[in-house]
């Protein structure tokens, strides 16, 4: 906008220089040419007067004024006579056949642009006739004059316009440029302030300066940020108490159901206690999940530059002993130091763990999961393989609805890639499921990438 603003007045300037420099330009060339034209013609006419004296002292001067006119200027004065007139004292003319001579001669005063002969070069002729007391023609004058120096003094002046120009121009983009600054300053405060609620820093207030208009998007902007803080505050104190009212009543349902079961000898009542435990076990499961959803709805913060490696290098560590009892080999790909990613803390730490369950439960005895992270432009890939049974193309998308199980895990909440996409987006990142070779199931995240590699270390910021 700053950019636009800037050069919108340029270009203003530029036409309004356009508009009043150009034309006072071409007037004072026009007029330069006829200032030329008018003293040639002064000459020519004094010079004459000089010619139709007829008197030798008349001639002796017109000769003086001759010479003195070629000493003191790049043109020259010539003179003619009729046959039969004297002209004493007067120098012989150059070019005497001129055309200008003969119109002259004729009556008529002429001004002739172009080649001229007395002079080699271009310019302009200026011819008058000589009258006598009776009014006829005794002779002509004509006063040639080059065009040299009318160019050079004209360039002069388009050249003087054009510096002043570029000169004018200039100040109006350093002054535009400070204008539209001054202008967009109140637009650039609720820029940063949009990208830092984006980023979930929902503390962040915006003064209310600025025109009118911009006032009253700052109050809407400040009154639209506290809305949300509040109903982020609600929804975190919902969780908390829903957390501790669900767990609570379902662990002692559990342990009631141990207790029965203990108890129990008759075969069939234990089954039915069992069946009922599992049930709770599950509805435990899906509360966890369930809840573990909301946090991350919740979940608002800013992220941070996090050393995706090393955070992957923990979480391998941790679940490669629940892969040893599985029979399933977990293996991590690339040493660190790793890439750096915005990514909000502990978002991949359960993005990682949601994906290595999922893969875990899925692979056969003696099966295998890797894991890549690695960067990629402006972007840090992670990616999660394993060789179970994959899922359809037409159903990758349907993996990431809430309470979605496929085939492959019937006893699942259908929460974890709902959760992972959730984490992911708030993240401004992307997440889509792949074919695996083998038939089994790819899981590639991209992150935004946070600039060059760090050094190794279990989380960046603590």
């Amino acid at each position: 906008m700053i950019r636009q603003l800037t050069v919108s007045y340029v270009v203003l300037v530029a036409v309004a220089i356009v508009a009043f420099t150009v034309p006072v330009a071409w007037v004072l060339t026009d007029q330069l040419s006829d200032d030329a034209v008018s003293a040639a013609r002064r000459e020519a006419d004094t010079a004459a007067l000089l010619l139709a004296g007829g008197d030798t002292p008349s001639h002796r001067a017109l000769a003086e004024l001759m010479d003195a006119y070629q000493r003191q200027t790049p043109g020259r004065l010539d003179a003619v006579t009729v046959p039969g007139r004297p002209a004493d004292g007067v120098p012989a003319a150059v070019e005497p056949g001129d055309p200008a001579f003969t119109r002259a001669l004729a009556g008529d005063p002429v001004v002739v642009w172009g080649p001229q002969a007395s002079l080699g070069e271009e310019g302009f002729a200026v011819a008058v006739p000589a009258r006598d007391a009776r009014g006829e023609v005794v002779g002509a004058v004509r006063v040639t004059y080059p065009s040299a120096p009318l160019d050079r003094r004209q360039w002069q002046i388009w050249g003087f316009r054009g510096v002043l120009a570029v000169a004018v121009l200039i100040a109006a983009a350093l002054a535009g440029m400070v204008f539209a600054r001054r202008v967009t300053s109140p637009l650039r405060d609720l820029n940063r302030m949009a990208v830092r609620l984006r980023d979930g820093d929902l503390a962040v207030r915006v003064e209310e300066t600025g025109p009118p208009e911009v006032r009253t998007l700052a109050r809407t902007l400040n009154t639209a940020a506290e809305t949300i803080d509040g109903l982020v505050r609600s929804q975190r104190t919902f969780i908390a108490n829903a957390s501790h009212q669900l767990r609570t009543p379902l662990t002692a349902l559990r342990l009631s159901l141990d207790n029965i079961a203990d108890a129990a000898h008759d075969p069939e009542l234990r089954e039915d206690v069992d069946q009922a435990s599992a049930e709770v076990i599950r509805m435990s499961r899906l509360v966890n999940g369930l809840l573990a959803l909301a946090r991350a709805e919740g979940d608002v913060s800013a992220p941070e530059r996090t050393a995706v490696y090393d955070v992957t290098r923990e979480r391998f560590d941790v679940w490669r002993a629940a892969a040893g009892e599985k029979d399933v080999t977990l293996e991590l790909a690339g040493t660190g130091p790793g890439p750096v990613a915005l990514i909000t803390r502990g978002h991949l730490e359960q993005i990682l763990d949601n994906l290595f369950a999922n893969a875990l439960e899925v692979s056969p005895t003696g099966g295998r999961v890797w894991v890549t992270a690695v960067g990629d432009g402006d972007l840090v890939r992670v990616t999660v393989t394993d060789d179970g049974p994959g899922i359809a193309p037409e159903l990758r998308e349907r993996a990431f609805d809430r309470f979605w199980r496929g085939d492959s895990r019937p006893g699942g909440s259908g929460l974890g890639l709902a959760i992972v996409r959730q984490l992911v987006e708030d993240d401004g990142g992307r997440i889509h499921l792949d074919a695996a070779g083998g038939g089994g199931l790819r899981v590639v995240i991209a992150f935004r990438a946070a600039g060059p590699a760090i050094p190794a270390s279990p989380r960046n910021g603590g």
